[in-house]
């Protein structure tokens, strides 16, 4: 997360623009009907709601102006589907920004770091899966659950260093060339936490995940070879 002191003007106009349209596009494309009539629906998501602004107030605060905390999008996005994943997270933003711990001007930025990014990267690797039709649930469970956050991490750490450096605010480290192994240090946890996530919900719970097959990975056998 990035505070407002360390974005130019431009950055932050932009990312309102970017995040406002795909909010708008979000509200387009969500099954309102279905979240409406659907009292399970409307429990998960309000429980998604409330465990992304729980997550993201577990967190570390810099004196630089950054913060890192785990996303945990994935496993929200393929709850909901990314319509409502998007929803979710952003009422999640604005109850930070309500308590203090957001600024409403870099609302638009870190939306598209830390909602847009997670969810577009779940979101393909899952259409991914779903043109390739794998049979086997473990292939699943890694390529949607673990893979696409650890994935997800990489770009938002990548973009957000992308534009710090574009605007000049904050001075790369000097250690930049070590700065891989440090990336794998929240690669893997925020990756564990999503691909456990995503575990549990296909074990307990897989008629609430909105991208996953019951007849192709629970009651279809897995051949060698296929």
């Amino acid at each position: 997360m990035i505070s407002i002191h360390l974005l130019s003007p431009s950055s932050t106009f932009f990312g309102w623009l970017i995040y406002g349209l795909a909010l708008t596009w979000a509200g387009v494309r969500s099954p309102w009907i279905e979240l409406f009539s659907d009292t399970r629906k409307q429990h998960l998501f309000f429980g998604a709601m409330l465990s992304i602004f729980l997550l993201w107030l577990v967190r570390r605060d810099f004196e630089s102006g950054l913060s890192i905390h785990f996303i945990g999008l994935t496993a929200v996005t393929l709850l909901l589907g990314w319509p409502l994943a998007i929803l979710a997270a952003f009422a999640a933003q604005i109850g930070l920004t309500a308590t203090g711990h957001l600024h409403l001007g870099v609302l638009g930025v870190n939306g598209v770091l830390l909602v847009l990014i997670p969810v577009l990267i779940t979101e393909a690797c899952a259409s991914l899966l779903e043109r390739t039709q794998p049979r086997n649930l473990f292939v699943y469970i890694f390529f949607a659950g673990f893979f696409p956050a650890a994935l997800a991490t990489l770009l938002c750490v990548t973009a957000s260093l992308g534009i710090l450096w574009v605007d000049g605010q904050l001075p790369m480290p000097p250690w930049l060339e070590d700065f891989a192994g440090y990336i794998w240090l929240i690669m893997f946890p925020e990756a564990f936490i999503n691909g456990t996530a995503v575990t549990a919900l296909v074990v307990l719970c897989p008629e609430w995940l909105e991208t996953f097959n019951r007849s192709r990975y629970l009651q279809t056998p897995w051949k060698e070879g296929e």
